[in-house]
């Protein structure tokens, strides 16, 4: 047999080989696919079979998951001053109790005479039943992420929300609203909110004091002295950054205070502030406590930051977050503009916890590097962050840096000094950062053109914004609703999305909170900037 006439032949039994094995191949999956369908065909038969005698039993739908069970619920109660007074049982309605239109904002119409018209009192301060009355046995689970093996049981919190009876006779309270710390967008919608609530829900016939200069504003009379706050006169406040009471850090005296609220007979006092204000708070209500003050203490909780621990977040959150957008595109367009080889630095506000610079980072885009104070910061080598900006600016040629103010304590050292609340002063980061970038380069035989930018007050003075406005309108409307129905010692919050009470002590506890370096949001900050991970490995 000739060459030609071998290679043919095993020509032929290769393709032949390779048919056959084809062909069995196909067999193979085609009665696999046969035996799956089958089985599929069963497991559906009988899940539905299931789901019928289940639906007959009362049960849901869905599929029972093995190894995961709740056979506990531990409320966080809230201290309730029922237990300690004598409540007035009256019956909670709204009253939407009418105002006089003499703001100087309001134009009902061209014509004067049509200005002086008023309603009849019966049309004007008609009452609305409460569509839904929370009972104190209403929560809302504290842990809502389950897995299989989880230990049977959980937290939750009390429910917020208008209750059937107020613990306080409307016609008798006097309240009073304090901001302390520093401004947050939103603070004026939080004022304003409670006033209204206040005077037109419940429709109160006492006075709502605005305490001025925060916890000072209770004593200090030659510099501050208390407004009285009506709904005319917080009508369009909300629509303005900052708070109209003025703030101040420390100040606090017990002593002093109290004697404030006994002598304006205070029924309601709502503390609007941070988790250092509301320690001092809970000492309000542990000191009306003492000298036998029905007095309700409530707290809404304002951190620019987002720090504290708990709630979903904090009101004017958002807000700066959007209002740091504007910084970032400024410093992108300096970046790009300013040659050879631009890079932008945005410094934005986040003593503890990173969460304005993360979450401004992934809103925008446009960062190649976000330093928080949870990460730590290293300068040089294989997971360093100015090769990482060089590497970015000679890729695309420029690049853009946010930083919170709180990062760098791991290379700059911690201050020693504090501040009148006891916060540590922090190390100049932004300018660290700036020399750090420029002299990188020119140990590398070039040169960097390098602006930086510090809004940090600019985000916190903004109004809030469409979203932080209904959070602050929940919350004010909420804590009035806690402190007409006698809870006290308490704060409100966002909790998954839903609106709860707080026990104070359990709040501020675990306060300030860090954001996670090993969450899913650190994760999402990598994947937008590229940039090394230098988070230490979580321990196996």
């Amino acid at each position: 047999m000739s060459l030609s006439s071998s290679a043919t032949v095993v020509a032929a039994c290769a393709v032949t080989a390779a048919v056959s094995f084809y062909l069995a191949t196909k067999r193979a999956e085609k009665k696999i696919l046969a035996e799956k369908k089958k089985k599929y065909e069963r497991d559906m038969a009988l899940k539905k079979k299931t789901l019928e005698a289940r639906q007959l039993a009362g049960e849901p739908k869905g599929e029972v998951v093995e190894g995961l069970t709740l056979d506990r619920v531990f409320l966080w109660e809230i201290e309730d001053l029922k237990t300690r007074f004598i409540p007035c049982n009256v019956r909670n309605v709204m009253k939407n109790k009418g105002r006089p239109n003499s703001n100087p904002y309001y134009f009902p119409t061209l014509k004067k005479s049509s200005s002086k018209v008023s309603l009849p009192e019966d049309r004007t301060n008609k009452t609305t039943d409460y569509n839904k009355l929370i009972t104190n046995h209403e929560c809302i689970l504290g842990e809502i992420v389950r897995k299989p093996n989880q230990k049977p049981f959980t937290y939750a919190y009390v429910r917020a929300g208008p209750r059937k009876e107020s613990h306080f006779d409307p016609e008798k309270v006097n309240a009073a609203i304090v901001t302390c710390g520093g401004l947050c967008p939103g603070l004026n919608n939080v004022i304003r909110e409670i006033v209204n609530t206040l005077c037109q829900c419940y429709g109160i016939s006492g006075k709502v004091y605005g305490i001025q200069g925060g916890y000072r504003g209770f004593y200090d009379f030659e510099n501050y002295h208390p407004v009285e706050l009506t709904p005319e006169l917080v009508a369009n406040i909300h629509h303005e950054g900052g708070t109209v009471l003025g703030s101040s850090r420390g100040g606090f005296d017990l002593e002093k205070i109290l004697a404030f609220l006994n002598s304006r007979k205070i029924s309601c006092l709502f503390v609007i502030g941070g988790d250092g204000t509301h320690r001092g708070a809970f000492r309000i209500h542990e000191g009306c406590m003492e000298k036998g003050l029905n007095v309700a203490v409530a707290g809404i909780p304002k951190t620019i930051d987002n720090d504290v621990d708990y709630i979903d977040r904090s009101f004017g959150f958002e807000s700066a977050v959007e209002a740091a957008q504007t910084a970032i595109r400024s410093a992108k367009t300096e970046a790009i503009c300013n040659m050879p080889n631009g890079v932008g630095i945005v410094k934005l506000m986040g003593r503890s916890a990173g969460y304005i610079a993360a979450h401004a980072t992934m809103s925008s885009g446009d960062v190649d590097l976000c330093l928080v104070p949870e990460v730590p910061i290293v300068l040089d080598g294989e997971k360093g962050c100015l090769p990482h900006i060089m590497r970015r600016v000679k890729e695309q040629g420029y690049a853009v840096i946010v930083v919170a103010e709180g990062a760098g304590e791991d290379v700059l050292g911690v201050s020693a000094e504090t501040d009148e609340s006891g916060n540590k002063k922090l190390p100049p980061i932004g300018d660290f950062m700036k020399k750090q970038v420029e002299s990188y380069f020119k140990e590398h035989g070039d040169v960097a053109t390098v602006k930086y930018i510090d809004p940090s007050y600019t985000v916190r003075s903004v109004p809030a914004n469409a979203s932080d406005s209904l959070y602050c309108m929940q919350l004010g409307q909420n804590a009035v609703h806690g402190a007409m129905a006698g809870f006290t010692g308490f704060s409100v919050g966002l909790c998954n999305n839903r609106m709860v009470y707080l026990p104070i002590p359990q709040l501020v506890s675990t306060s300030p909170r860090s954001m996670n370096p090993h969450g899913r949001t650190w994760e999402r900050i990598l994947a937008i900037t590229r940039q090394p991970n230098t988070v230490v490995p979580k321990s196996l």
